[in-house]
């Protein structure tokens, strides 16, 4: 179990958007709050090793990932980070429990790696689908089987880029704590994307605001996030 805070600071520019932001995730969940273009994914991609950084440091604890100044700069397999878009890239040949067991650690011998990927699936509450493709699968099935591979990976930080958005408001916050139960149990960090003020105000703990490639506000996330004028538009 690790305790270990996730630093960032990054300066990059891409065509006419530059990004400078700088912010700390300790265990748990932090959102990054803002609107389209504020520069929330570009942030997500740079500390996952996706996007190079022209500038800046990204360290888990004592582990550094990218040092500008140093000349570090670990590859994306490397980083030890599980990344999930809204799109869930899952294999469409492959079941439920193929996908979740393709990201289990290749040194374990195949009957742990199935253990492993059958108690995720477990844990996420769908091991009902786990020989089912993904063509079968409702969007909340897809979601936590998608969950449940990034998990599977032992990973040191969680990403998630909008990857409760195309879900109904009920769904996502059931998925939401499923999370946060499972960040707080591993003692790890976690960087949620999401522009639903109702979604980050009930998910993270901590919130970083950024506008224009800059950080608004970085703080509790009562603090940072408004409350929603009208929680139907949520």
């Amino acid at each position: 179990m690790s305790s270990d805070v996730l630093s960032v600071r990054l300066k990059l520019a891409i065509g006419g958007f530059s990004l400078d932001v700088a912010f700390e995730a300790p265990p748990g969940v932090t959102v990054l709050f803002g609107p389209s273009g504020s520069g929330k994914s570009t942030t997500l991609s740079a500390i996952a090793g996706l996007v190079r950084a022209e500038r800046g440091c990204v360290a888990l604890g004592d582990t550094t990932w990218f040092d500008s100044e140093r000349g570090i700069d670990r590859p994306p397999e490397a980083r030890r980070t599980a990344l999930v878009f809204q799109s869930l890239a899952l294999f469409p040949h492959m079941t439920a429990l193929g996908n979740v067991e393709y990201a289990v650690d290749r040194a374990l011998p195949a009957a742990e790696r199935r253990k492993r990927a059958l108690a995720m699936l477990e844990r996420m509450r769908v091991a009902h689908v786990a020989e089912r493709r993904p063509r079968t699968f409702s969007g909340g099935e897809a979601q936590r089987v998608a969950l449940a591979r990034a998990f599977a990976r032992d990973p040191a930080v969680v990403l998630l880029d909008e990857a409760f958005s195309a879900l109904d408001r009920d769904l996502r916050y059931a998925l939401g704590a499923d999370v946060r139960d499972m960040v707080t149990e591993l003692s790890i960090p976690a960087v949620v994307v999401t522009h639903h003020r109702m979604e980050a105000r009930t998910l993270g703990e901590h919130a970083v605001s950024l506008r224009d490639g800059r950080v608004e506000a970085v703080g509790p996330v009562r603090d940072v996030v408004p409350r929603p004028e009208r929680e139907r538009t949520e």
